[in-house]
């Protein structure tokens, strides 16, 4: 197969200082080299080493006892694709060693306690590839658009996301944060499809017009957010997400990184193999 990409992800992608939302080209695929056929068929390719690396992560950790995970969190505005990031990136691998949990508006238990709470109490245990489909960003991203907390508040959260993640990553998990970049006019076209489409009317909601009226300000509360948390130990990538070929490659290739950097292997039998090979035959 030909060399596939020019820049790897982990690089053209990572949101670094002096970064701007503003410079990335939602239509653009940054460093990939090839058309949308040959992203289809490295998506392919890529499927059987994520579910390889996966299985033994998830091996490693049942009979070695490796006490690390990865956590993939999207972020995006509607319609920007993460949930065929879900089905056609983590959808490749075991589902045992996957746990998933989309957040929704808070319940009011949840907003009885700190907003890291209900994020707490759904990280994925040793050994599992966690996907979180969006995440604690919520509340410094709605919360600072629909002004549902003090602006103090929306700054001491910042801090208090970043020392969380810190946490996470000194406690063995590998944190990989996307941002699904799409751009106005593209939203609007895929909202305009689940409106002509009988089959796609359970996916829309009112509401996301509403929040797309809003859209400017989401685009500056995002950057805020990304350069504010964006930290070697938690680093933010911003994937072009208008064309969703690209996007899952992307993304693919972040957590196929992610995995490879643990230096997984399996784990060694923890018996007598050619004894068991032995006792097998005359069974």
């Amino acid at each position: 197969m030909a060399k596939t990409w020019s820049t790897e992800p982990a690089q053209s992608l990572r949101v670094r200082e002096g970064w701007s939302l503003a410079d990335v080209d939602p239509a653009s695929t940054p460093g990939f080299e090839g058309s949308k056929k040959y992203g289809q068929q490295v998506l392919e390719a890529g499927a059987e080493q994520l579910s390889d690396l996966q299985e033994k992560l998830f091996a490693s950790s049942r009979a070695a006892g490796d006490t690390r995970n990865v956590l993939l969190v999207l972020q995006a505005m509607d319609t920007a694709g993460k949930g065929g990031i879900v089905r056609h990136v983590v959808g490749a691998v075991d589902p045992q060693g996957v746990h998933h949990h989309a957040f929704k508006r808070p319940t009011e238990e949840e907003l009885a306690h700190d907003f890291l709470w209900r994020i707490r109490n759904q990280l994925p245990g040793v050994g599992m590839i966690g996907v979180f489909d969006r995440s604690h960003y919520e509340d410094v991203l709605v919360g600072k658009v629909r002004e549902l907390a003090p602006l103090d508040e929306i700054e001491k959260r910042y801090g208090d996301i970043v020392e969380f993640e810190n946490e996470l990553a000194a406690s063995g998990t590998t944190i990989v944060k996307v941002m699904l970049h799409i751009s106005f006019e593209e939203q609007k076209a895929r909202l305009a499809e689940r409106l002509d489409r009988p089959d796609k009317f359970w996916k829309f909601n009112p509401g996301d017009i509403d929040e797309r009226n809003l859209w400017a300000d989401y685009q500056n509360a995002y950057e805020i957010a990304l350069q504010r948390t964006s930290t070697d130990g938690a680093p933010w990538f911003v994937v072009p997400a208008d064309r969703k070929w690209y996007a899952r490659v992307a993304v693919q290739k972040l957590v196929i990184d992610a995995l490879r950097g643990l230096d997984l292997a399996w784990p060694p039998a923890d018996f007598d193999v050619d004894l068991q090979k032995t006792r097998l035959a005359v069974s």
